[in-house]
């Protein structure tokens, strides 16, 4: 039962008991759970609820209370390592994050796929499913970094030009599949927090500019149905963990007109979320300054920190820029594939680090000093 009451605010009606009514306040930039009076009518009747504020629990999700990423995508890492791959620095083999952490990194990203084992999956040895995705992130956890996890809603890769639904869900329609993004969401996070390994940030889609979940989730003039699933997904990670920050993800990092389009609509349509990410490869996003000014515009309309989720290439050009935003809303970066020498190039074929990774106790030293 939702209640408008002063101030345009909307008040969740989640307990009655007596004269007294537990509620919830949805605020942009804070959750504040009291109690409250207020004239509820239901029917023809009218109750007055009693007024007690019984606790405040603020979480204002802004840049100055999240850690600056110097982040790292190292998904492929179980794969390499079950070929027998090891990792190797200045010709001493250590633990990639140990690595990785003696380089200045402090964040790592991991995708989530419901069933890579289906048959359009994207691994037979089920790779990047839930089972292998905890046992990372017990190792990422332990090496005392923080933790983004990727949900691509599908059994493979989802990005701008493919977004399958997972093949169990198949059959599901409207609200039915609604509700199976919030339980599937729901069911992961509680198994990574009953296990301690609770992600600090959360991604809802991968490079959802297209849309994701097609057909259903495709996008569309309105976004109505992409914003119904992505209104579950968020409500599903606040459930869990409220502490947890909320990534968009989009693969414009130098297109502003179709960033804003596509967030001015999930917006409007009640999207709730924290961080805008952006992928950023200049072959299809644009020169260095498209990427600047996209991101300063989205600062300045949306205020909320940005993120590029992943890059490949121009890393110094990359993470300087991020950097030095405007009021400190330049929340950090994700290097794609890290480990790959293909991709990211910190690591070899032969899991020897490159030039390449000296580049980043740099960077980890400017943050320093920005802050």
């Amino acid at each position: 039962m939702l209640v408008s009451i002063v101030n345009h605010q909307i008040y969740e009606i989640i307990e009655i008991r007596g004269s007294k009514c537990t509620i919830f306040l949805t605020l942009a930039q804070q959750n504040l759970k009291i109690k409250a009076m207020l004239h509820l009518r239901i029917g023809k009747r009218t109750f007055l609820l009693a007024l007690l504020i019984v606790s405040i629990s603020s979480v204002v999700y802004s840049a100055k209370n999240i850690p600056y990423c110097i982040g790292a995508d190292i998904s492929w890492v179980q794969q390499q390592e079950d070929k027998g791959l090891s990792y190797s620095d200045q010709g001493v083999k250590k633990d990639v994050l140990t690595i990785l952490k003696d380089h200045g990194f402090n964040w790592i990203r991991l995708r989530l796929f419901v069933d890579p084992k289906a048959a359009k999956g994207y691994s037979k040895e089920g790779y990047c499913d839930l089972e292998h995705t905890l046992a990372m992130a017990k190792r990422i956890k332990a090496s005392g970094m923080k933790l983004l996890l990727d949900f691509h809603y599908s059994d493979t890769w989802a990005d701008p030009g493919k977004q399958y639904t997972p093949s169990s869900w198949d059959s599901l329609k409207g609200k039915n599949l609604e509700d199976k993004v919030f339980s599937y969401t729901k069911i992961v996070l509680l198994l990574f927090k009953r296990m301690g390994l609770s992600p600090d940030m959360v991604q809802i889609g991968n490079e959802i500019n297209h849309g994701m979940v097609w057909p259903a989730g495709r996008t569309d003039s309105t976004l109505i149905p992409l914003s119904n699933l992505l209104r579950r997904a968020s409500q599903a990670v606040r459930a869990v963990d409220p502490k947890a920050r909320i990534m968009i993800h989009l693969a414009c990092g130098g297109q502003n007109k179709e960033s804003v389009w596509f967030l001015d609509r999930i917006l409007r349509n009640g999207v709730k979320f924290d961080i805008i990410g952006q992928s950023y490869y200049p072959e299809y996003h644009g020169t260095l300054d498209d990427l600047k000014n996209n991101l300063t515009d989205l600062i300045a309309r949306y205020h909320k920190p940005v993120v590029v989720v992943e890059y490949q290439v121009f890393r110094k050009e990359v993470n300087e820029i991020v950097l030095n935003l405007p009021d400190k809303k330049g929340l950090g970066t994700f290097i794609w594939e890290a480990t790959s020498p293909r991709w990211g190039n910190l690591f070899d074929k032969d899991g020897i680090t490159t030039e390449n990774i000296k580049l980043y106790p740099e960077l980890s030293e400017k943050f320093n000093k920005r802050r």
